[in-house]
């Protein structure tokens, strides 16, 4: 329930920020620079105060709120769309698996960040190969989640009456058993989308992720990293939005679990 109440507030920000009223939520442009202005404390004029070139730390909090969830949910998109399509293929079909799941086995032997960051070095920074970059590296989890459960699928006495009946490969994997990993992807979902947004921030604290001008938590939390001892406010307001986002995301996929998974309503 709190989960899911602060991932509205959040995405309720994030969509007010797009409209033609947006002026009257977030008062300043993000981008407007006030170099006379620069490290400014919370006050009645800038509520979360203001950055080194005198930007407003809340604008900027607020427009960041439209570029990282559009980053989670983009993410979540891609991988459940791809991850769920190769996990029902190479479940299903021994020979695509062999050679599939090697693959996404190399690719997970590498820690998270530094495949994104190697990927970034390849790709180039943008918003739309941050998002693809995020996908690529957590492809490999979703395809092994269905994977595991297409496996298990495969067995059932359902299928094999499916089989025994003549229906196609085709048939049996659309309507037998894609159907019924619908559970643990949604669950995937929800977790990936809290982790790129998590992701995202880190390639912006590093400084390849999200361009400077394109506000996002990440780089936004990046700028105020040399003013800590000064200027706290500038790292310390879009960490807040960041951290209660992504642990909404969690809790959100938790409630999912619970709900979803019969294992767990049959412990209940």
């Amino acid at each position: 329930m709190i989960g899911s109440i602060i991932l509205t507030v959040m995405v309720g920000i994030a969509i007010l920020t797009l409209l033609p009223t947006a002026s009257t939520v977030a008062r300043y442009d993000p981008t407007e620079l006030a170099v006379r202005e620069r490290i400014n404390g919370p006050s009645a004029d800038h509520w979360f105060g203001t950055d080194k070139l005198g930007r407003d730390v809340y604008s900027r909090t607020l427009h960041g709120s439209k570029t990282s969830l559009y980053v989670g949910i983009g993410v979540a998109i891609i991988v459940t769309i791809v991850g769920t399509s190769l996990g029902v293929i190479v479940g299903y079909n021994r020979v695509a698996d062999n050679i599939v799941m090697r693959v996404m086995d190399g690719m997970m032997s590498f820690p998270t960040l530094i495949l994104a960051l190697a990927l970034v070095a390849a790709l180039g920074s943008s918003l739309t190969n941050v998002i693809i970059i995020i996908a690529i590296v957590d492809t490999p989890s979703m395809t092994r989640v269905v994977r595991a459960v297409v496996l298990s699928l495969r067995e059932r006495t359902y299928v094999d009456a499916a089989r025994a009946s003549g229906a196609s490969t085709k048939r049996i994997l659309f309507l037998h058993i894609a159907p019924n990993t619908l559970a643990p992807v949604i669950i995937q979902a929800s977790i990936f989308f809290g982790g790129a947004i998590l992701t995202e921030a880190a390639l912006g604290f590093l400084g390849v992720g999200t361009p400077e001008f394109i506000p996002s938590w990440g780089n936004i939390i990046s700028s105020g990293r040399e003013f800590i001892r000064v200027g706290f406010w500038i790292a310390f307001f879009p960490g807040v939005f960041l951290a209660l986002t992504v642990f909404a995301a969690n809790i959100v996929g938790d409630g999912l679990r619970d709900v979803l998974d019969p294992r767990l309503r049959g412990e209940k």
